[in-house]
């Protein structure tokens, strides 16, 4: 399989495992975006974790090796686009990438469409395309709005490396652990998420995107008719989670 996946209670870990670099093709890229379009829909699962198999590559990108076959660069890649979540539409959950090694090109930009990221301390980020005559086209429009924009260029143009370190000072990257304490500082993040509302993790996700652009002053207005906002405030949850804070224990979300 190219793909491993894992159910672990309201957790699902998803793993690429194409030696030698976890390189996608177009067929890989399908059988992730069905992987997460069917976990945006499961009720049962909150939050993913996507990483790599081994220590060296988070992901190279694209399958350059398809592509001399004569894989196209825009293939079918699958409802979610690249990787599965670059151009994934329905996203009412977050996904943490864990990225285990060298995020490269199309494989920076899969990290980059996740919520959030969880860099081992090795782990680089880099994108090639510009040295190859492609062109980074996801990162050319996401980096720019996690980087300062001379910064994102110079990645862009020259492909210059950018270590884990580096990458959670800017705040691209929201935690650096050891290789061996990756997936259990994801795992960590992932539970706290999931002691948050359901509907209120939903609802934030979907604002933070719908007012990426807007001006402050029209802000207010597009929030209070957001549905996802008005489904988490006048939820059950929304009860239960004040009650359990009088009551001085654990809210038990029923996610309605």
């Amino acid at each position: 399989m190219s793909v491993e996946v894992i159910r672990n209670n309201e957790i699902l870990e998803v793993t690429i495992n194409r030696p030698k670099a976890n390189a996608i093709d177009a067929p890989t890229s399908r059988e992730m975006s069905s992987i997460f379009e069917s976990f945006m829909h499961d009720e049962k699962l909150r939050v993913a974790i996507l990483t790599g198999a081994g220590s060296k590559f988070f992901s190279a990108g694209w399958d350059l090796g398809a592509a001399s076959e004569g894989e196209a660069f825009e293939s079918d890649y699958g409802v979610g686009g690249f990787g599965g979540i670059c151009e994934l539409k329905f996203r009412p959950k977050p996904i943490i990438a864990a990225v285990n090694g060298m995020a490269v090109g199309g494989g920076f930009e899969i990290a980059l469409a996740a919520d959030l990221i969880v860099a081992a301390e090795h782990a680089e980020f880099f994108l090639p395309e510009a040295t190859l005559g492609l062109i980074a086209d996801n990162a050319t429009i996401r980096l720019p709005r996690v980087l300062p924009a001379n910064i994102a260029r110079e990645m862009l143009i020259s492909g210059r490396r950018m270590s884990a370190a580096e990458a959670q000072s800017w705040g691209v990257v929201n935690e650096v652990a050891t290789a061996d304490d990756l997936l259990a500082a994801a795992r960590r993040l992932a539970e706290r998420i999931c002691q948050s509302a359901p509907l209120s993790v939903t609802a934030v996700l979907d604002l933070m995107r719908s007012l990426e652009n807007v001006a402050t002053s029209d802000a207010m207005n597009i929030l209070r008719n957001n549905s996802s906002y008005r489904s988490a405030i006048d939820s059950l949850d929304a009860q239960e989670g004040a009650k359990a804070y009088a009551e001085k224990r654990k809210p038990n979300w029923q996610g309605r």
